[in-house]
């Protein structure tokens, strides 16, 4: 399969440029952990809710494991899913893809059979690393079923346990393979500006995009951040998103290893058991959703709990709250709370840094990284001037080469400038800081985590149950959003209840986070001259019931 490479994205004068100003490098991810090796290889690298490993223990493994892959056939070019939750084993079995030239396909545990057969398909994943049972879910099981309808599908190994017949585990992989046995059985791997990774989108459309990305083009956000938080060796980089997810991949991995710093990551989401992994890890930076800081903050207890060592917090996905900022510093008082804009297609492209006024992450979503652009576009794609609303777009080292198997999505995302266009909508002030202000796809973002609502929709829409359907965003203050289903029942039906449409959904493949949370049956849905069902009004309706706000529309 081939796929696009660096100069069908970049011109020659860009690449050099970005390497001049150190946005790239010539290190690839595990030459980078080869010089961790040589500088601090006994230092404790990876830590997970009961496993660690140190940068020299990440290394021999991932050398083993590339052995391993190797003698099955793997290599360059090739694409090797991975999906299992946050375990420490992660680090190895990415750098050991890297290893081999292969491309890293995360695939996030939530995942189930719909999505699974769409990244097989679009990747041509030949090899996956994944969970035996987790969560009552038999991941090797849903896997080895592929192995006879994907072609590509060759290989199915198991961490953490001994899978069906069909699978092999990761121990029986390595068995026998020496650390020197595999540095002279290894072929030369991938450059930096090679195909690294292919991160799929959380789905804005009925099927998420595969995003391809070299090394270079997500260590430059992480790079970037270096500069921003004032990162060091000595910090300890806290992960509760999943590694399998772009923030995880970049926060939770590549920074700290770019900086021989350490990295603990959670398998769950717990914030009593947060709050002791961080003291226990001493943690002091973390990038994800503002959910996961809230929860934190209302389970804190300054008698039993201490947090001092965390510095930064970063949020993205969804604006912060004012008083979420306020509770934080009343309990965290050396946290700096700051604000992040990305994508999976641009990795990171505005945030505010240490050296910004507090306030900014409040009112704005930051400015462009350090040697990168943002602008506003108007309808005709034309550059709008500042405190004009338009759609936000890119330009910079950080973006994807291509939307594998979708040339067609891919050209229609750039301008004839090479701006990537986000399909979000924002504002810039003068100063240059950009604030979000909605978006043009019709996505929901919960707890960080972008719900397709077409996906959803198309799905209810095939229930003979169902005359009309709507999914729309409801605010909520955990979550920042959650999904409401306006239903209108087909003739001569009963509406579905809640829980009948979730078993349906589940039993279509849906992942449990994109199931509708709330039910609204009525008689019909308001739609627009040319039949076009009108969200608007739905997410204002749904809004005002949840926020208790009464309907003034029609006050005189």
């Amino acid at each position: 399969m081939a796929f696009a490479t660096v100069r069908d994205r970049y011109t020659q004068e860009q690449i050099d440029g970005f390497y001049a100003e150190g946005f790239w490098g010539k290190p690839t991810m595990f030459e980078a952990l080869e010089h961790q090796v040589a500088q601090r290889g006994d230092k404790v690298f990876i830590t997970d809710d009961t496993t660690g490993f140190t940068y020299r223990q990440v290394h021999d493994d991932a050398v083993r494991i590339a052995a391993g892959l190797s003698r099955l056939g793997v290599g360059r070019g090739d694409s090797v899913a991975i999906q299992m939750p946050s375990w420490a084993e992660f680090a190895a079995l990415a750098m050991a893809v890297n290893r081999v030239g292969a491309i890293i396909v995360p695939a996030q545990p939530i995942y189930r059979t719909d999505e699974v057969r769409h990244m097989i398909a679009t990747a041509n994943v030949k090899a996956v690393f994944t969970a035996t049972e987790y969560r009552g879910f038999d991941h090797a099981g849903m896997w080895l079923s592929f192995l006879e309808s994907a072609p590509s599908l060759e290989h199915v190994i198991t961490v953490r346990g001994e899978g069906p017949a069909g699978t092999q585990s990761l121990e029986s992989l390595i068995d026998g393979i020496t650390v020197e046995q595999a540095r002279q059985e290894l072929p030369q791997g991938a450059g930096p500006d090679d195909a690294f990774a292919m991160v799929f989108t959380s789905g804005t459309t009925s099927q998420a995009k595969g995003c391809l990305h070299t090394f270079n083009t997500l260590a430059t956000s992480a790079r970037i951040q270096s500069e921003n938080y004032r990162y060091t060796e000595d910090d300890v980089q806290f992960g509760p998103s999943p590694l399998t997810h772009t923030t995880g991949l970049v926060t939770s991995i590549i920074l700290p290893l770019l900086n021989g710093a350490a990295t603990h990551v959670m398998e769950r989401w717990n914030p009593e058991l947060a709050l002791e992994q961080i003291r226990e890890h001493r943690c002091s930076v973390t990038v994800n959703a503002s959910t996961f800081l809230q929860t934190l903050v209302e389970a804190y207890d300054p008698a039993r709990h201490d947090a001092s060592t965390m510095r930064v917090w970063t949020l993205a996905g969804a604006p912060i709250p004012a008083s979420l900022v306020e509770r934080a510093r009343h309990a965290l008082p050396n946290l700096s709370v700051l604000s992040l804009y990305g994508r999976t297609e641009n990795t990171s492209m505005t945030m505010c840094t240490l050296d910004d006024e507090p306030e900014r992450s409040l009112t704005s979503d930051g400015r462009a990284f350090r040697g990168q652009e943002i602008v506003i576009l108007g309808a005709g794609d034309e550059v709008l001037p500042a405190g004009q609303e338009g759609e936000i777009a890119f330009r910079g080292a950080m973006v994807l080469l291509e939307y594998v198997g979708e040339p067609e999505k891919t050209a229609e995302s750039f301008t004839a400038e090479g701006y990537s266009k986000s399909g979000d909508l924002g504002i810039l002030d003068e100063d240059g800081y950009l604030r979000v202000t909605g978006r043009l796809k019709d996505i929901i973002i919960r707890g960080g985590y972008n719900i397709s609502v077409r996906q959803v929709e198309d799905l209810l829409a095939a229930h003979e149950a169902v005359g009309k359907v709507a999914v729309v965003a409801m605010p909520d203050e955990t979550m920042g959003e959650r999904a409401c289903c306006y239903l209108v029942p087909a003739p001569g039906h009963d509406p579905l209840t809640l829980d009948e449409i979730r078993d349906y959904l589940l039993g279509h493949g849906l992942a449990i986070q994109k199931v509708p949370e709330r039910l609204e049956v009525v008689d019909e849905v308001p739609t627009t001259p040319t039949g076009k069902i009108q969200k608007n009004v739905l997410r204002a309706e749904i809004a005002r019931k949840v926020l208790g706000v009464p309907d003034l529309s029609s006050a005189g």
